[in-house]
């Protein structure tokens, strides 16, 4: 091992370097590390501020100590701006001619790009869509995305940033019976009237009336007084977030009685990306016929099993047919319906039992374009199970392009 020896010279010269360096760091510390942790300070200021305004909008006192009247009148100030009037003009016939017919709804802004939530029904078969905001300023609108099954559509109008101010969301899973909620609409044109009420039921099983599936999480009942012109409107929490928009009524008469539905705002807040981008949702799909077995028919065919989905006909190159399952091929008269029999009877994906085209619904309203699930069917006497990569039907990425 090598040994060095320092001369008391060398040793003062390298003391003097070493102050001279901690003199350096101390001042350079000094200049830099004050601003550093000023930004660093900044920035976790500017996060915890947007937590904050996620928590709180602007101009609300917390319900918890405010008066329901005062309330009332903070939630209307603050979220008013922030709701819309839509005119839908579309073309009707008679027995002698089409004449234009007006229909009014309601929608809330999404972002300063101009993007509008509403419902499908308000802007369905539109020719002209006319836009008006708080400010009494008049836009029109292009449709951007549709959503039959779930009642909900995005329309977009190209207005000033400054007079567009988006709605906050809440979150509809911490909903519960008793809360109070507010809705803000256009009932019968009549320009951003406020019902308050409360939450009278969750996770209602309201089908589309577009499509007949059920909507997605089941809808929120509320007594608060909804009317022609309130839907696509939003449903607001105390603290002036959005938790539901406005679909429909219960009603024999026409007019509010007391029981009114909204979508969860959950189901749009999962939506919305594929509406914006896609103008449409991408669900994932088996790609199949299905025809719900009963235990008549299973009798009749001798099959293992009463209940489940049996595949009338697979679609080519879809899903289930890729994976081996199979549809059937012997015609029959089922009742009015011509079916093919033979096929294969799917009871169970990943786990969860399937007996109907809701239950097969549920069990992929969770899933992406791409995942694979276990499918649990059986093939005359025998059960199998056939592991399925979900994807899109063939002939929706055909529209697509």
């Amino acid at each position: 091992m090598k040994t060095y020896h320092i001369t008391g010279r060398q040793l003062a010269l390298l003391a003097l370097i070493t102050g001279l360096f901690a003199a350096g760091a101390v001042v350079l510390y000094d200049r830099i590390g004050a601003d550093l942790r000023g930004r660093l300070a900044g920035a976790r200021s500017d996060e915890q501020a947007r937590t904050a305004s996620a928590a709180q909008v602007s101009g609300i006192t917390d319900p918890s100590v405010a008066t329901d009247e005062r309330n009332n009148q903070e939630v209307y100030r603050a979220s008013s701006p922030s709701v819309v009037n839509i005119t839908s003009t579309t073309l009707v016939r008679d027995w002698f001619r089409y004449y234009p017919q007006e229909g009014t709804g309601s929608g809330s802004i999404l972002d300063a790009e101009g993007h509008i939530l509403t419902n499908f029904h308000v802007i369905q078969g539109a020719q002209k869509l006319d836009v008006a905001l708080a400010n009494e300023h008049h836009y029109e609108a292009k449709i951007v995305g549709i959503d039959p099954d779930n009642d909900l559509a995005v329309i977009k109008i190209t207005a000033p940033r400054e007079s567009l101010r988006p709605i906050p969301f809440g979150d509809s899973k911490d909903v519960f019976v008793g809360q109070k909620v507010l809705a803000i609409g256009n009932p019968f044109g009549l320009d951003r009237t406020l019902t308050t009420g409360i939450v009278s039921g969750l996770s209602r099983p309201l089908r589309s009336e577009f499509t007949g599936r059920l909507i997605e999480g089941g809808v929120i009942q509320t007594d608060a007084s909804i009317n022609p012109g309130n839907s696509g409107g939003p449903l607001l929490d105390s603290r002036g977030r959005m938790i539901g928009i406005n679909t429909m009524i219960y009603s024999p008469s026409g007019g509010s009685v007391g029981i009114g539905f909204a979508v969860p705002v959950e189901t749009a807040r999962r939506l919305l990306p594929d509406l914006l981008a896609y103008g449409r949702v991408r669900r994932p799909k088996l790609g199949i016929v299905p025809y719900e077995l009963d235990a008549r028919l299973a009798d009749a065919l001798e099959l293992p099993v009463k209940q489940g989905l049996m595949i009338v006909q697979t679609v080519q190159g879809g899903a289930a047919d890729l994976a081996g399952l199979r549809g059937g091929t012997q015609p029959a008269q089922v009742g009015q319906d011509v079916i093919y029999l033979g096929g294969d009877v799917i009871t169970g994906i990943d786990g969860q039992p399937v007996r109907t085209r809701d239950d097969l619904d549920r069990a992929l309203s969770d899933k992406k374009i791409g995942d694979r699930v276990e499918v649990e069917a059986y093939r005359n006497q025998r059960r199998m199970t056939f592991t399925v990569q979900l994807s899109e039907p063939p002939e929706a990425t055909r529209r697509r392009s």
